[in-house]
């Protein structure tokens, strides 16, 4: 009478639609008034009856949880007995088991729908703009009925022409892990616009997941699961001194692929999970020569198979180390060949191709603690960007450095030193001795300061401070292309 995927019609009066209505099985013969007025309602359903010999019919409702979610029309025709009572019990029994399989079906389909979408719009929907590494990125989720989990990754540019290459998991699945997930992602944005070192960094990520965890513990609703623990690593790469640094919290270790195909694993300090609380992380540094490749990624992609992680990592090694392609071809290649066609897990993979800064995009002078040494400071920076063809921003690079230096000679220790750099945009740094952090705060009417760094904030398009060992660096960063404008 119809074919799977189209639509039936049922008059009112027919048994199915009064089924469904009343969420009561009836046991109907084909010479019952209702199934007769069915049939003159319906002639080619009454045609069908003739011409199969059917007799005798069940209208079974589908419920499970108080909600009726169809109904089943069982037929006899090849056999003379009709359906009796017995029939009917044990067709009520099967229709009742059939009913709970299909709303927990319903329920993981919509569960499992709704976490993808939420944790698809909780992940980088389009990486922001840095000049330190080219990227490439993939996220396969769970196909299995444990539903999402919370593996993610970011990439944040930091001062300093730095950045910053994340990837954690959330350990669990379904909804729960996917909103922890974005919390522990804007979170880490957050510490790192401070220019929190890793190791600091995962300490205050730890503290977070704690109090998550002890929320979780003082919820009325018993559902909730309270063993919240997440898994973390956090990777910065500065482009001038062609250094990593990076620290982990219950993490695989990142891959480095040098130039020449050489792909080895970091030996990171063991650092324990997020939420375990109560020990220290610790960061490693180490060098990378240009154009090599910094590989980030979850368990997911190295426990197939058989959840060997270990045989895993030395097959992710071997494939890195096949000769270097594009980075969207490398990624390709890993997803293809070390996971299952329904991965169990969820992966993130984060590969970063380094770039390095040359020796002449970079100037540094080391400044005497005069306040004398702002007028030289001045001429030096002039001189610099006309030599780099930046003339249009000469007059608001001069305003910027003058007010950083004067700060940092007048509140600062020694030594004093200035850095320009020349990338996407015009990075000014003046670093000093002292750890003190300036706040800009709005000068009154007749105040002599405050509004040094009011006009920073207004001529730069970003400007902070970083702590280091030793002191700190103020940074402002001048926009090119506007001012070129």
């Amino acid at each position: 009478m119809v074919q799977p995927g189209e639509v039936d019609y049922y008059p009112e009066s027919s048994p199915p639609a009064r089924c469904l209505a009343t969420g009561r099985a009836s046991l109907h013969r084909t010479l019952d008034e209702a199934v007769e007025s069915w049939q003159v309602a319906d002639p080619e359903r009454a045609r069908k009856v003739r011409a199969f010999g059917m007799h005798s019919i069940m209208v079974i409702p589908l419920r499970a949880r108080g909600i009726t979610l169809g109904v089943a029309v069982l037929v006899r025709h090849r056999r003379r007995d009709s359906f009796d009572e017995d029939d009917l019990l044990l067709a009520e029994e099967i229709a009742a088991r059939a009913a709970v399989a299909v709303d927990n079906a319903r329920r993981f389909t919509r569960e499992r729908t709704t976490a993808l979408a939420l944790q698809r719009s909780l992940l980088p929907q389009r990486l922001a703009a840095q000049e330190a590494v080219e990227v490439a990125y993939r996220y396969i989720p769970a196909r299995s009925r444990a539903g999402l989990g919370g593996d993610w990754f970011d990439v944040i540019p930091l001062s300093g022409a730095r950045v910053a290459l994340v990837v954690g998991d959330v350990v669990g699945h379904g909804l729960r892990a996917s909103a922890t997930m974005g919390r522990l992602r804007t979170a880490v944005r957050t510490l790192a616009d401070v220019d929190l070192p890793p190791e600091e960094l995962l300490v205050h990520l730890d503290d977070l997941v704690t109090h998550l965890r002890a929320e979780e513990d003082t919820a009325s609703d018993p559902e909730i699961v309270t063993d919240l623990i997440a898994t973390c690593l956090y990777l910065v790469y500065d482009p001038v001194s062609r250094r990593c640094t990076a620290a982990g919290a219950g993490h695989p270790p990142p891959a480095v692929v040098t130039p020449d195909g050489k792909a080895e694993f970091i030996d990171l300090p063991a650092g324990p999970p997020l939420g375990v609380g109560g020990l220290p992380f610790e960061a490693i540094e180490w060098e990378v020569p240009p154009g090599s490749r910094l590989v980030l990624y979850t368990d997911g992609l190295v426990e197939v198979p058989e959840h060997d992680l270990g045989r895993g990592m030395a097959l992710l090694r071997r494939r890195l180390g096949r000769s270097a392609r594009s980075l969207e071809a490398t990624c390709d290649d890993l997803i293809q060949t070390l996971l299952p066609a329904q991965p169990s897990d969820d992966v993130a993979l984060l590969i970063a191709r380094t770039r390095a800064l040359d020796a002449g995009q970079v100037a540094t002078w080391d400044l005497p603690s005069d306040p004398a040494a702002v007028a030289d400071a001045r001429d030096k920076v002039s001189r610099r960007l006309a030599d780099w063809g930046l003339n249009e921003v000469v007059f608001t690079a001069e305003l910027v450095v003058s007010e950083l230096v004067t700060n940092a000679i007048r509140y600062g220790t020694p030594p004093v030193q200035l850095r320009l750099i020349r990338d996407a945009v015009l990075i000014c740094e003046v670093s000093d001795g002292s750890s003190t952090a300036p706040h800009m705060r709005r000068a009154r009417m007749f105040d002599e300061g405050g509004r040094g760094l009011l006009l920073v904030a207004q001529f730069a398009e970003r400007w902070g401070t970083r702590h280091r060992a030793g002191g700190k660096s103020i940074w402002a960063e001048i926009g090119l292309q506007d001012e070129r404008s």
